[in-house]
């Protein structure tokens, strides 16, 4: 993609011209045409409302016609090659397979992502109807599509190769319901075609976003290529100054010879002579005023080629009237064989005034030169206005901590001042190997004329590449001129299929680095404690580990606190009895009595329901906690290195005796429902064709049943697609799909016959729970040991079968195995969504040689099972395991 200056963004897509059904013709045939009515959706987008295709042997006579037919109605990166069944399980390769009614996904690749049909189907689909705008009545306000204008906005529309014709519409609700039907509004205003747009500098307007977003003016064409030209929008426009910039006062007499005054200028660029300065690129100049900027300008001609080896160029344009001229830029399109261009100097001539400028450049425009910029801007000496110094500024992109936050795609940034702006710029180097990584800092240099006091910056990525959604923390924009430094948050997706689909973001400085970190911090507590609130509710059992000491928080019967226990320790535990947003007071669970307390800003037991008894919760970015007074805001739970109570004054490494990890009891145990998080926002999920990824939703299709094995070794069974258990087998990570027979599924009671002894009855079920689970995979590929860090409330999942490899996650939140490292790529944090049982006191799932002895006896003398009475084959037996259960 072309550095460009225009301070719009575009999204390149492959986009073809949407194919026409053929006319029906009266045929003399006897046998009907047999039609199929399909429908189309796109992968991983719930946001695409689908299309609807009639399909028979006259509109389509090869899959292949079908396929480009859907390029242009599916927005996808390399239009559509792959048709795939709802699931993604099987594709699509003849127009035989496809059946009558149903849904099928597109995509541009073998991998698909299955969506939500249900979804996708009840959002509108206006680009379906085939009226005309001009006879469509509208009963009532159609809802703005996202990121549309709530007010009118005027655009210019040049016919592509021809700027003299031009219409001027006006952007509202009626013409912006889709970009279908936006199409369909400028082929009734431009009176030929219109199937593409192009910014006026030919980059590709593929969607309504990009409209709003634009300098004001598109280039409407049909199925040809961009042509250039002199797209001037300052004549049609509305009067505009670049912000900040004061208009000038002019005298009541004068006003109506201003504003009739037209700026025609005259530019000569002169090309260097040194090896291949030449260039085969268009050449474009921005002149800013002190009233507005200029459109692109592009500088082209019909007798012969311009900007060669030692040549200038004379162009003669009209800018209409801009103000006192302050600086411009120029820069070229990066096309071409050989598009870098050395540029020796620019001439400009006011013919109006009379006042000429002369600019030295000296400078490369190239990627493969210097700082690689394609675009360069220079300041203008003018009598009486101070000269604005050319300067490089420092922008350090912070790409999020999510899974699969990186972006492959071109990013592009503009940065607005009192003093103007920079043009959309790529960012593309930079002193990483890799740009735009997860958790990854990159810092640019981008020059430009300086800016003044700075206060936005809109930054996009054009959506191409796998993976191109991009979870974009924050940009820092440092000033050297001035020592400035500008913090614009975000902590937000840039992802059609995230968030609200932008992949377009304007964002506003902060000039107070300190605010700035703070209101980042709030945010990132805020989620934080949305995450880990589960754990504080009433009832839940909890222990506080001490980083710092590496013990646990102990309350003793005289009342004293320590956080030196073990995790054994029964004076450990702790009881939540009282919970209100993040206050909470925690009572001993082996002394009832007593609770933890803050009095007079010391850890000490005292009776529940005290006022010094109520702790606020604090969460930390690190998911650890804080435990503050409620009653004195302020004093916290402080610990020195020997585990002894201290205050603030007198603890040293402060910071880490204040926090705890927080453990909850019972949190695997067998049949809980989970959620295995990732992250704050996101959760290991198993897709219905088996794939596993790590960046699903906190919601029920992340939700997993804990099947308890025996000490530390579970199953994890996908609550939303039943008997399909995570596995780790050759070399993969994924779900397999349980062959325990339907049989199997019923409770104990309804398999084994009922004994008299309670117990019995008990261990009955949890040996059948373990049979089943034992027999449901048929092997253990499914089995994971769990293994606990203390320094964070995390588990890792390590295979049973092939021991050194646990359940991790690539950059972009794929699961795999992996061998264990302390990156967090094998770091799951449980959430727990409904508690299962522990198995009775005392009693291990595989009895010992005695007990079944004993058992035994007792079945053969009171309980003779039914399957023996009648000669058949016991449930046990049958699987291979002879049952003896003790009473």
């Amino acid at each position: 993609m072309s550095e460009t200056p225009s301070t719009s963004f575009s999204m390149v897509r492959r986009i073809s011209s949407e194919g026409q059904l053929p006319s029906p013709r009266q045929l003399g045939i006897t046998q009907p045409v047999v039609a199929k009515r399909i429908s189309f959706y796109k992968s991983g987008d719930p946001q695409f409302g689908g299309v609807r295709v009639v399909l028979n042997p006259r509109s389509f006579k090869t899959f292949d016609a079908l396929l480009d037919n859907l390029s242009g109605k599916v927005p996808l990166p390399f239009g559509v090659r792959n048709i795939s069944t709802p699931r993604g399980r099987h594709s699509i390769t003849r127009l035989e397979e496809l059946e009558d009614g149903q849904s099928y996904l597109c995509s541009h690749g073998r991998k698909v992502q299955p969506v939500d049909l249900d979804k996708a189907r009840r959002r509108p689909r206006p680009w379906l109807s085939s009226r005309a705008l001009s006879t469509h009545v509208q009963r009532g306000p159609a809802p703005a599509a996202p990121g549309m204008l709530r007010a009118p906005r005027r655009l210019v529309v040049f016919r592509n190769g021809d700027p003299k014709t031009r219409r001027a519409i006006v952007l509202n609700r009626r013409v912006t319901q889709s970009f279908e039907v936006f199409l369909q509004y400028l082929t009734q205003v431009m009176q030929r075609p219109v199937t593409k747009l192009y910014a006026t500098d030919g980059r590709k307007v593929p969607s309504l976003q990009a409209v709003i977003l634009s300098s004001g003016a598109v280039v409407a064409a049909g199925r040809e290529p961009f042509k250039p030209g002199n797209y001037d929008i300052q004549k049609y426009l509305l009067p505009a100054r670049l912000p900040g910039i004061s208009r000038r006062v002019y005298p009541k007499g004068n006003a109506r010879s201003e504003s009739r005054k037209s700026g025609n200028w005259k530019v000569s660029i002169i090309t260097s002579d040194l090896p291949n300065a030449g260039t085969s690129s268009q050449i474009y100049i921005i002149l800013y005023g002190q009233h507005r900027s200029s459109a692109p300008i592009y500088l082209y001609g019909t007798d012969g080629a311009r900007f060669q080896d030692g040549h200038e160029d004379t162009f003669t344009i009209t800018v209409g009237d801009i103000g006192t001229l302050f600086k411009i830029r120029v820069g070229h399109t990066n096309s071409g064989l050989s598009p870098s261009w050395h540029c020796k100097e620019i001439k400009l001539w006011d013919l109006n005034a009379g006042r000429q400028f002369h600019i030295p450049v000296q400078r490369w425009l190239a990627r493969d030169q210097e700082d690689g910029e394609v675009c360069r801007e220079f300041p203008v000496l003018n009598k009486g206005w101070p000269i604005l110094p050319v300067t490089v500024y420092e922008v350090h992109v912070a790409t999020g901590e999510l899974w699969n936050a990186g972006t492959v795609a071109n990013v592009y940034i503009a940065v607005y001042g009192e003093k103007g702006d920079t043009g959309s710029r790529q960012l593309f180097r930079s002193k990483s190997t890799l740009n735009f990584l997860r958790g990854q800092v990159d810092s640019f240099l981008l020059e430009a004329v300086h800016l003044g006091n700075l206060y936005k910056i809109v930054i996009a990525h054009d959506g191409l590449g796998p993976g191109n959604g991009w979870f974009l923390d924050d940009v820092v924009i440092k000033d050297p001129t001035t020592n400035c430094e500008y913090t614009f948050f975000c902590h937000r997706w840039l992802d059609q299929g995230e968030d609200d689909g932008k992949i377009v973001r304007e964002l506003y400085a902060r000039n107070n680095s300190i605010l700035s970190a703070r209101q980042k911090l709030e945010v990132i507590r805020k989620e934080t404690w949305a995450a880990e609130s589960w754990k504080f509710r009433k009832g839940n059992t909890l222990q506080f580990y001490n980083r710092l000491t590496g013990g646990f928080v102990r309350l003793h019967p005289d009342s004293t606190v320590d956080a030196v226990g073990e995790k054994t320790d029964k004076y450990g535990l702790f009881d939540v009895i009282f919970n209100k947003g993040n206050v909470c007071i925690f009572q001993s669970h082996e002394l009832r009595h007593l609770s933890l307390a803050l009095d007079n800003g010391f850890v000490t037991g005292m009776a529940s329901g005290g006022a010094s008894t109520e702790m606020r919760v604090l969460s930390q970015p690190n998911r650890c906690a804080l435990l503050e007074s409620a009653r004195v805001p302020g004093h916290l739970v402080i610990f020195d290195r020997h585990g002894k109570i201290t205050n603030e004054s007198s603890a040293g490494y402060a910071d880490l005796s204040k926090e705890f990890v927080v453990f909850v009891k019972g949190v695997l145990l067998n049949s809980a429902v989970v959620l295995l998080a990732t992250s704050l926002c996101q959760a290991l999920c198993l897709q219905p064709d088996g794939s596993c990824t790590g960046v699903g939703k906190l919601s029920e299709k992340s939700y997993w049943r804990v099947h308890k094995i025996s000490s530390r070794i579970c199953m994890f069974e996908s609550v939303k697609n039943a008997r399909m258990f995570l596995r780790i087998k050759d070399g993969r990570c994924d779900g397999a799909v349980d062959s325990l027979p339907l049989s199997h599924q019923g409770s104990p009671t309804e398999v084994l016959p009922s004994p008299r002894n309670g117990v019995l009855a008990g261990r009955l079920g949890i040996f059948w729970s373990y049979l089943s689970s034992s027999e449901g995979i048929g092997d253990s590929d499914c089995h994971f040991k769990i293994k606990k860090n203390l320094r964070n409330a995390c588990i890792s999942l390590e295979s049973v079968k092939s021991p050194g490899l646990f359940v991790g996650l690539r950059s972009d939140g794929q699961a795999k195995p992996v061998v264990y490292t302390e990156n967090g790529s094998v770091f799951f944090y449980p959430q727990v969504i409904k508690f299962g049982r522990e198995n009775p006191s005392g009693m291990s799932v595989t009895p010992s040689q005695e007990e079944e002895k004993i058992l035994e006896s007792r079945n053969q003398q009171e309980m003779p099972s039914e399957p023996e009475a009648r000669g058949a084959p016991s449930p046990s037996t049958a699987h291979g395991f002879h049952l003896c259960l003790r009473a």
